[in-house]
């Protein structure tokens, strides 16, 4: 068992927070497909050994966790951010945005909020936030966080995979393997493509391509 993330929380309570709430996202990096965030709130006595980065995990053991977390936390909430907001906000602003919506769709205000990395959420109250740089491997709260938000859209993905299967989104979840390099300067982008990143954007040059990739 990783006693570490249960104590890093466990030290956060006795201080008196004993409303934690772990917060991380999931697919900042991609060239398609929305952001994803996810707020958990642990019970104080959960122990589970194999819960880690969800980086870390093989799919199985996510996939495991994923419903075990959302059977037996007191409270989880994952919100999605659309790749037209990515590209009106830029990245960091729409995973801010991912983060508070899914605080605040808790339905309890936590009494202390844990933010995966070395920035706290402008839209929450900064006085209930601590940023944890690689929180999602010290914190337990933080690491169910990071596996709720990865399997929400890893899901996702691969629904967008049966409409676009030509970009095998199943496999790559969006990020910009040479694969999907390949497919992108074939086909042109998608409405799932964030625009605005720079191998999208090349593909939106005028004349490369009529009109945006539909569904297959």
């Amino acid at each position: 068992m990783r006693e570490a993330l249960y104590a890093f929380d466990d030290a956060w309570r006795a201080k008196g927070f004993f409303v934690l709430a772990g917060v991380d996202e999931a697919g900042r990096g991609p060239w398609a497909g929305p952001v994803a965030a996810a707020a958990v709130i642990l019970r104080p006595e959960t122990r589970w050994p194999e819960l880690n980065d969800s980086k870390k995990l093989s799919e199985k053991t996510r996939e495991s966790l994923y419903d075990r977390i959302r059977g037996d936390a007191l409270f989880h909430a994952v919100q999605l951010v659309p790749p037209d907001i990515i590209d009106e906000k830029n990245i960091l602003q729409a995973t801010f945005l991912a983060m508070a919506q899914a605080v605040r769709s808790l339905g309890v205000e936590p009494s202390l909020i844990l933010i995966d990395g070395n920035k706290k959420v402008p839209q929450l109250p900064m006085r209930l936030q601590e940023a944890v740089v690689g929180g999602d491997a010290k914190s337990a709260s933080v690491a169910a966080a990071s596996v709720l938000a990865k399997v929400t859209r890893d899901r996702w993905m691969a629904r967008a995979h049966r409409e676009y299967p030509q970009y095998d989104f199943a496999a790559n979840k969006g990020y910009g393997t040479p694969e999907h390099a390949a497919a992108l300067r074939r086909f042109g982008p998608t409405p799932l493509h964030r625009k605005s990143y720079a191998p999208v954007r090349e593909c939106l040059a005028p004349g490369l391509f009529d009109r945006i990739a539909e569904p297959v």
